[in-house]
């Protein structure tokens, strides 16, 4: 605490010079709130900020979870959502958009409705069905109208195993689930390895588009510690990697190799799961001059 004739000052705000910086590139965030700060916009914005790029969110739902579950969630009103990132849209050049949770059928469709509206903004989309403890976080009918309508907006889907086969009414074979999801329009599908062949030591990632497999990306499998928000990490960090201007296959690598780290430094905050550490290189900024 401060003393009363001593005002706390910062040490970024010592100097009387003011710093001309450059506005680093914008990623836009539409996701759901987790008020535990494991996953959902707030997992994005860390993510956005160790990737050294200006966070905007739009707030798709209000959900009630912690570390461990998720007990409930409220929609957020499709028109005050499309308001909210219609106003970042007009004000701000966005160099790539994150979508998260949804929540209900009217919210993918005003956001498949907006991406149609801005087709050279790279989208990652992210098909948030189920939270990682269990919990539903989307209405019954939303993984039917998520490929109808918003992954022919999406540069690249990433569903975690289960979503995807949820998303495909079953289906288990890698290659057909690509196939079946990049019918509906999306440009590519990232197949996340990390709950498939959970006892192989090797967990593998693979980048499909239509009809063949662009890449694979190997990494030695962490232990089972039941992370909360790596796969918001994981989908905004390729966003992030967009919005840097890399290509598809090298956005990806570079999304991935983020997140496994992120993990590798993963704590435990709560009672629940741990939380991948974005932040897991920030410098000191109270040792600078």
């Amino acid at each position: 605490m401060a003393q009363a004739d001593k005002p706390l000052v910062y040490p970024a705000t010592q100097g009387a010079d003011v710093l001309h910086t450059v506005a680093p590139p914008t990623v836009l965030t539409i996701a759901g709130s987790d008020p535990s700060g494991g996953a959902g916009i707030q997992a994005d914005l860390a993510t956005i900020a160790a990737f050294g790029c200006h966070g905007a969110a739009a707030i798709t739902a209000l959900t009630v979870q912690d570390t461990r579950n998720v007990q409930g969630f409220r929609v957020i009103g499709a028109g005050e959502l499309r308001d909210q990132a219609a106003a970042v849209l007009a004000d701000i050049p966005v160099a790539a958009v994150k979508v998260g949770m949804l929540g209900s059928v009217d919210n993918a469709r005003a956001v498949a409705d907006l991406l149609a509206g801005h087709p050279d903004i790279p989208a990652v989309v992210d098909p948030v069905l189920v939270a990682a403890g269990g919990g539903g976080l989307a209405e019954e009918d939303l993984a039917e109208v998520l490929q109808g309508t918003l992954f022919p907006r999406a540069t690249v889907v990433t569903p975690n195993h289960d979503e995807a086969i949820r998303l495909t009414g079953g289906e288990t074979v890698p290659e057909a689930i690509a196939d079946e999801l990049l019918r509906d329009g999306a440009h590519y599908i990232l197949l996340k390895g990390g709950h498939r062949n959970e006892d192989a030591e090797i967990v593998t990632d693979r980048l499909f588009s239509f009809g063949q497999e662009e890449a694979n990306f190997s990494h030695p499998r962490l232990p089972d510690r039941g992370y909360h928000g790596s796969g918001c990490t994981l989908s905004t960090a390729i966003a992030c990697a967009l919005a840097d201007g890399r290509e598809i296959v090298e956005a990806v690598r570079t999304g991935i190799d983020f997140t496994h780290r992120a993990l590798r430094a993963a704590y435990v905050p709560g009672r629940g799961q741990a939380v991948p550490n974005r932040l897991f290189h920030w410098r000191n900024w109270e040792a600078e001059d």
